[in-house]
């Protein structure tokens, strides 16, 4: 069996910067329907169409195929007391702590912004009584190489890909990250 829409695929992949140098610390697994409903990224899955089980796939992505460039508009420079308690580096928040513009933000980038799902303000410094809040994705402005191994590949049933249509359409980012 090959990769085709309509196909249950499992993967097994490790994600690496330019350089060659490994962006997690061990491989992933994920399971998507294959078809375009938007779980990974596009390149990738038509990279993957008509591999099959064991076959090993290489494929670099510039920021415009995956989380887009480094936004330097997406930068907030917050009062920590404006944050929930207990704020650290490294947590998210959903959305910023009151109304954009006194941080910065533009309404408009703000919206665009708003409607992505799956976007989080995460803080990264702390000092002087302010956050500096980023909400660009970890991975924004980089060009990745995937290495992805097909794993297994099983026929859907109509009522999953029914189901994997509807879900298609609420918003989430591709989950291959």
């Amino acid at each position: 069996m090959v990769i085709e829409n309509g196909c249950w695929v499992t993967l097994r992949y490790r994600l690496f910067d330019l350089q060659g140098e490994a962006l997690e610390d061990r491989p992933r697994e994920l399971r998507y329907l294959h078809g375009g409903y938007g779980f990974v990224f596009a390149r990738v899955e038509s990279a993957l169409a008509g591999r099959g089980v064991g076959d090993h796939v290489s494929i670099t992505l510039e920021p415009e195929d995956h989380f887009g460039d480094y936004r330097a508009e997406l930068i907030a420079l917050v009062p920590i007391d404006r944050l929930p308690d207990q704020m650290v580096v490294g947590m998210s928040l959903d959305c910023l702590p009151g109304d954009p513009a006194e941080f910065g933000i533009d309404a408009e980038i703000h919206e665009d912004y708003a409607a992505s799902v799956d976007r989080a303000w995460t803080v990264t410094e702390m000092a002087e009584g302010m956050a500096l809040l980023d909400g660009n994705h970890p991975l924004a402005g980089m060009a990745l190489r995937f290495e992805l191994d097909v794993m297994d590949i099983e026929l859907a049933t109509a009522e999953e890909i029914e189901l994997e249509a509807e879900h298609a359409g609420d918003g989430h980012r591709p989950t291959l990250h």
